[in-house]
């Protein structure tokens, strides 16, 4: 997200014409992109993994699609969505279409309790795929059937808490606005892909 950050001000302030250290935020940007690049991929994985030196996946990698840091038909980012795509047994986060946010086996995040599955990962498994999906119709396919699978956790007002528990159950905050802005965001993006609109 440092990268995010930068980028957009970059392009904040070129639209905007604000004053800026442009060559410092450039060169910084790149660096972060290069270090993330070669020190965040794993090749034991074949994925961008949790942290530096780490073999864990974690879901918020993929934002990398969706936040324009990588291609989502780039080779890493495929295989980064296949990776994290696979059940926990077979080292992945994703149980029945529901995505965990980490393996809770493998990092120790100090809270008691287990955690669910959280929505917002879900919808952006979903995101992920449908953006590689322009490329590879069963990608489309697969995130099709996740979000409409998806939507049956939602409660009667169609509203979503951060989490999905081993029942079914809304977990954690509720209702959850960045699950509902991950929603809006892959609804959108699936809307256009499905509809062949670029």
């Amino acid at each position: 997200m440092c990268w995010v950050m930068l980028d957009r001000a970059i392009k904040l302030s070129e639209l905007r014409s604000f004053p800026s250290e442009r060559q410092l935020w450039i060169s910084t940007r790149d660096e972060i992109y290069e270090e993330i690049q070669s020190r965040g991929w794993s090749e034991k994985r074949q994925a961008f993994v949790q942290h530096y030196g780490s073999e864990s996946l974690d879901a918020s990698n993929l934002l990398m699609p969706l936040v324009f840091f990588m291609s989502p038909t780039d080779p890493r980012m495929l295989s980064t969505i296949d990776a994290i795509n696979l059940s926990p047994q077979q080292g992945g986060l994703v149980s029945d279409s529901l995505v965990y946010r980490y393996n809770h086996e493998q990092f120790a995040d100090g809270l008691a309790g287990h955690e669910g599955t959280f929505n917002m990962c879900t919808f952006w498994l979903v995101e992920a795929q449908t953006r590689a999906g322009w490329g590879d119709p069963r990608r489309l396919d697969q995130a099709r059937l996740m979000f409409e699978k998806m939507l049956g956790y939602a409660n009667h007002l169609g509203l979503y808490a951060e989490e999905t528990g081993p029942r079914g159950e809304g977990l954690g905050n509720f209702p959850q606005a960045f699950t509902h802005l991950a929603l809006i965001s892959c609804a959108f993006n699936l809307d256009r892909a499905l509809s062949g609109i670029r």
